[in-house]
């Protein structure tokens, strides 16, 4: 009805209903691409998209993992940083989104996620993880804090970016990148988007009104309000659980 509010308490939701709200109200989600290894020199990657920058000097990014599908296991990605102390995160864009949406796949930890997703790696400079080798831009990280969520098994993780890479078409005079030059991919709730328009304001007010009515065109064949959420495919730990390589 028009005009009626939706009001949820906190305290009545489970962690699973509250992570629908969390994912569905905060939009879009940058996503971080991690990279890691393990101890054992082992490659993984995860996308997480509860991400963010947190500092500048020295410049600082936050991901925030939780554990596996089951609720009970810490992710590959948690444990290598955890004891490694290191990991990069990669810019994920539309050439790649195969892969990125491949990688939240639940493999086993002995598996070799860059073999496993058949993806070319670059060295990095002064980390041991592996960067994508076609993603524009990745960011090369040391661990700086853990910070455990009380009550749960989810983490949240600090990183000091130690060494910036950006490809040469990228990096423009004054050290700015050429944003609009990258196929950003983002996350809505558990589906992505493409990042392909940008504006200054004002706007007009005729322009603002007609974009402001109109849903998002997908760009896949799905109805327009198809959700992954309302299939049994979709997990609360981020992780795709039903198709592909799975612990």
């Amino acid at each position: 009805m028009k005009g009626a509010q939706m009001f949820v308490d906190a305290a009545d939701l489970d962690a699973k209903s509250a992570y629908k709200l969390l994912i569905g109200g905060i939009i879009p989600r940058a996503i971080a691409w991690v990279s890691t290894e393990s101890v054992d020199g082992v490659g993984n990657l995860a996308p997480v998209s509860f991400f963010t920058a947190v500092g500048r000097k020295p410049p600082m990014l936050s991901i925030s993992l939780q554990p596996r599908a089951d609720g009970v296991t810490l992710k590959d990605t948690f444990i290598n940083i955890r004891d490694t102390g290191e990991f990069v995160v990669n810019t994920a864009t539309l050439p790649l989104a195969g892969h990125l949406h491949r990688s939240a796949f639940e493999f086993e930890s002995d598996v070799d996620e860059f073999s496993a997703l058949e993806l070319e790696t670059e060295a990095s400079q002064v980390v041991r993880p592996r960067r994508v080798k076609d993603t524009p831009i990745a960011f090369e990280c040391r661990l700086r804090r853990i910070l455990p969520i009380e009550g749960s098994l989810d983490h949240v993780v600090w990183g000091e970016v130690v060494r910036f890479y950006v490809r040469d078409d990228l990096y423009l005079p004054g050290g700015r990148i050429d944003t609009a030059a990258i196929p950003s991919v983002g996350r809505l709730a558990a589906e992505y988007t493409l990042v392909n328009t940008v504006f200054t304001t004002p706007l007009d007010d005729d322009l603002v009104a007609r974009h402001a009515q109109t849903r998002m065109h997908r760009l896949d064949e799905h109805a327009s309000d198809w959700s992954p959420i309302d299939t049994d495919a979709w997990s609360a730990s981020g992780s795709t659980i039903t198709e592909g390589p799975k612990s």
